[in-house]
């Protein structure tokens, strides 16, 4: 029999979860690995994702990360560019490795599977060595025999060709040059990176570390988490795997998991009227996904999720998003949404010197109604 619970205990368990109320101590790396991965695509959102989940922080602390070998820049979760945590970054590559979307790539190069192979393994041989530029990779490819049909794919920075070689964990960002992104193999940017596993082990601690950030969550939000990396029904076999170690939930006649271990945690946890200032593309948002209305009122989604795919900057309270905000000089301006109830002035003002301090910027709030 599922627990109920109200919409604001399972959004204040996920705020605690997340480590944004409180916000915790965690070093950047396991912050990331918290989250199952950071969306990265804007450097400075990725970075300010994790400077505000942490209680004191330093600006350029996710590039020194980077540097170090703590974290790893990749191609992931939808295809879109992540920084992940190299103890558990490769758990959920393992799931995307098993994706089918392989041969969708032939076919967007009209060639054989045996003509893509050679592609494949022409790449990692090439990379195998110094970082490369786009420039660089691409040159060295086409240079060898009958691949001069990749050079365009090559150069482009989509990435179509080398995703793939991404999600198998053979190919990620490495330091840039001169102002460029270079790539190489994941286990030469950081020695803490642990390889690809088979996708039917890998599977169970991809679904449990999805819960423990993004719960109580349902199988569709974590189908539309991963994006399309397997077929539903080889996911939901997984997920039915985990299943003895899942506990049921009910929040607003809807049901949801955590997982049982959670459960006690999450049925005593209170809300605390906490306001947060989120940047765009944060992990609080994509984890469940827009569509989620415990996160998204239905009738704001165009204002959180932008057209060409762009994730606007949200404020939260208690865990649900109440309005957008953006930087315009000194002001940090608050589009508050009038269905969300009266803007708690003074919540925002506190939220607001702390994203002050975090930017070390003198920032004041302008709030208005949406």
């Amino acid at each position: 029999m599922a627990t109920s619970i109200t919409r604001q205990q399972a959004l204040a368990w996920r705020m605690r979860r997340q480590l944004l109320d409180p916000p915790g101590r965690l070093p950047v790396g396991r912050v990331v690995g918290r989250l199952c991965g950071v969306q990265a695509q804007v450097a400075s959102s990725a970075e300010l994702a994790v400077r505000v989940r942490r209680e004191t922080s330093r600006a350029g602390e996710v590039g020194r990360a980077l540097d170090e070998g703590r974290l790893v820049k990749t191609w992931a979760m939808r295809g879109a560019l992540h920084l992940l945590s190299p103890e558990n970054g490769a758990t959920f590559l393992s799931i995307m490795a098993a994706d089918r979307l392989w041969e969708s790539w032939r076919r967007y190069f009209g060639t054989t599977s045996e003509r893509m192979d050679v592609l494949w393994r022409t790449i990692r041989d090439v990379l195998d060595g110094e970082p490369l530029t786009r420039v660089e990779l691409a040159d060295a490819v086409t240079a060898r025999r009958g691949l001069a049909y990749a050079e365009a794919a090559l150069r482009s920075s989509y990435g179509e060709v080398l995703k793939p070689l991404a999600w198998k964990g053979e190919v990620c960002f490495g330091p840039s040059r001169d102002g460029r992104v270079t790539f190489t193999a994941p286990r030469a940017v950081s020695s803490r990176w642990r390889g690809l596993t088979g996708p039917d082990e890998a599977a169970p601690v991809a679904i449990e570390s999805y819960l423990r950030a993004y719960g109580p969550a349902t199988f569709d939000g974590l189908a539309a988490w991963l994006g399309g990396a397997s077929d539903k029904r080889q996911l939901r076999a997984w997920f039915l795997r985990v299943g003895e170690r899942l506990a049921d939930v009910e929040i607003d006649g809807h049901t949801a998991y955590v997982l049982a271990a959670d459960l006690d945690e999450l049925v005593s946890t209170r809300p605390t009227g906490a306001v947060r200032l989120v940047p765009g593309f944060d992990q609080y948002v994509l984890g469940p996904g827009t569509r989620d209305p415990l996160v998204v009122p239905a009738g704001r989604r165009a204002e959180v999720s932008r057209q060409s795919g762009w994730i606007s900057p949200v404020v939260l309270l208690d865990g649900r998003i109440c309005g957008t905000w953006k930087l315009d000089r000194q002001e940090a301006r608050i589009a508050w949404f009038s269905d969300s109830g009266r803007p708690p002035r003074r919540a925002i003002g506190a939220e607001v010197s702390r994203l002050s301090s975090i930017l070390d910027r003198d920032l004041r709030p302008a709030i208005h109604l949406a």
